[in-house]
């Protein structure tokens, strides 16, 4: 055998499962057909974070005044904003690099492909190379999803990658879904100055959140100019012109919307075709790999994590996936993933940040529950931060105690989460949270005073 362990993809789950193989003392390899770091790192979450802080910057300067500061109004250098956006990706991949020497990775470039059992074909530049290995870890990933009657030609409709990196700043732009893409998408251009329309086939924008932080986001974007259709189908867009043509069908008829550039953020669709799945026998369902707890597909030393199999496709839960993963290939005993537990955060502004049952579904569950909600415009941080949209509420189980959700809306609630994420996996109850002395001020205080209003403590409200 030429390797241990060989990962074919290395987005966060890949190189994760790979360094920690490598501690584990297996050797290791990483194949990469473009970048190492993969779509998260390069095209995803790392150079979209970049893009937003731009946007954030933009906006303290044009309101710099709220805070006492007299200056002159910004300017937006399109092409400076996508460049360092790029940068920061670089920089990032080039850490990943980094990593793989450090322990002692090798990376084989190419696309990679199941063949017989332990076997990877490398294919590069039209030559291919096998390479055996005991176990074979795919972590291929996802890719904009595209609809039948959205067809993305990469200029005038397109998908989060060119979104990006646009040669120009576009003045119009409908964005079709309001899932956390589409939403940070809307949200960075409407900032920059571009008219943004999102369109939402379901009631509420991001709706996998609760919904009273749907209602609250949607309120907010309104009022920063975004134009919100939810309940709203985009069944053609007409791109002969100089500008797209969206027919855009609502409850009260169809309406036509006018736009340089239509956004397609309607999902993710996973990158499994072309790998041998068939070809070996790994089972699929759905677009998504069949695996165990342990992420071990059908086939004896295959398997699979990521966007490619069952849970968030979300580049922390593919990190843990690949930990759990090489861990009980080395013959650990970890803990399988608890699905329930996982943080989702939406990094438009405000922020969303949530974990765990919201306030419907955890009533759908059978749950009797007590609520506890407090607003940020309560708080003598976020008072004093001028960022006082948004609050906080907390979702317990109200015959044991025990905390089901919690939903967060408003500025840095993304860098709160992570508190609730350890709470619930500690199993903490809604009296040891309120008794869970915080910093003052803070916006985390709000954390603590949402469970004492669930409890009828709240001091300061």
């Amino acid at each position: 055998m030429d390797y241990d362990v060989i990962v074919i993809g290395s987005g966060p789950g890949g190189y994760v499962a790979a360094i920690r193989a490598s501690q584990l003392g297996l050797k290791t390899a990483v194949v990469e057909r473009e970048s190492l770091g993969g779509i998260c790192l390069n095209w995803g979450c790392i150079p979209t974070k970049a893009l937003l802080k731009s946007a954030q910057v933009f906006e303290y300067i044009n309101h710099a005044a709220d805070y006492g500061i007299k200056t002159a109004s910004g300017e937006v250098d399109f092409e400076a904003v996508v460049k360092r956006s790029r940068g920061v990706a670089d920089g990032m991949s080039k850490g990943v690099q980094f990593l793989m020497k450090k322990n002692k990775i090798d990376v084989i470039v190419g696309t990679g492909k199941l063949k017989a059992k332990g076997s990877v074909e490398v294919t590069n530049a039209g030559a291919s190379k096998v390479y055996t290995a005991k176990h074979i870890i795919l972590a291929t990933g996802g890719r904009s999803r595209e609809l039948p009657n959205l067809k993305q030609d990469g200029v005038k409709v397109i998908g989060y990658r060119q979104a990006m990196v646009l040669p120009k700043q576009p003045k119009s732009m409908v964005v079709v879904g309001s899932g956390a893409i589409g939403i940070e998408f809307a949200y960075f251009y409407n900032s920059i100055g571009t008219k943004v329309t999102v369109v939402e086939f379901l009631d509420n924008i991001v709706p996998l959140e609760d919904e009273e932080v749907s209602k609250q986001l949607a309120r907010t974007l309104k009022k920063q100019g975004i134009n919100i259709m939810t309940s709203s189908t985009v069944e053609s867009v007409d791109t002969t012109g100089d500008v797209c043509k969206v027919n855009v069908k609502t409850a009260t008829g169809t309406e036509v919307l006018e736009a340089e550039i239509v956004l397609s953020a309607v999902g993710v669709s996973t990158n499994i075709e072309g790998i041998g799945l068939e070809e070996v026998g790994v089972k699929t369902d759905k677009g998504k790999v069949l695996v165990d707890d342990y992420y071990r597909t059908s086939v004896e030393g295959v398997y699979a994590i990521g966007d490619i199999v069952k849970g968030q496709a979300l580049a922390h839960v593919a990190s843990a996936e690949g930990i759990i993963c090489v861990e009980k290939i080395a013959g650990h005993h970890p803990e399988p993933l608890n699905y329930n537990n996982i943080p989702g955060c939406t990094y438009c502004s405000p922020e969303i940040a949530s974990v765990g049952y919201t306030e419907k579904a955890a009533k759908e569950a059978g749950y009797e529950v007590k609520v506890g909600k407090f607003p940020f415009s309560a708080s003598g941080k976020a008072s004093a931060a001028g960022a006082k949209d948004g609050f906080v509420k907390l979702v317990f189980d109200a015959k044991y105690g025990e905390l089901l959700g919690a939903h967060m809306i408003g500025a840095n609630v993304t860098e709160m989460i992570a508190e609730i994420v350890t709470a619930r996996k500690l199993e903490i109850t809604g009296h040891e949270l309120i008794k869970t002395v915080h910093p003052h001020p803070t916006m985390s205080e709000a954390i603590m005073e949402a469970a004492a209003e669930a409890y009828g403590e709240c001091i300061h409200l």
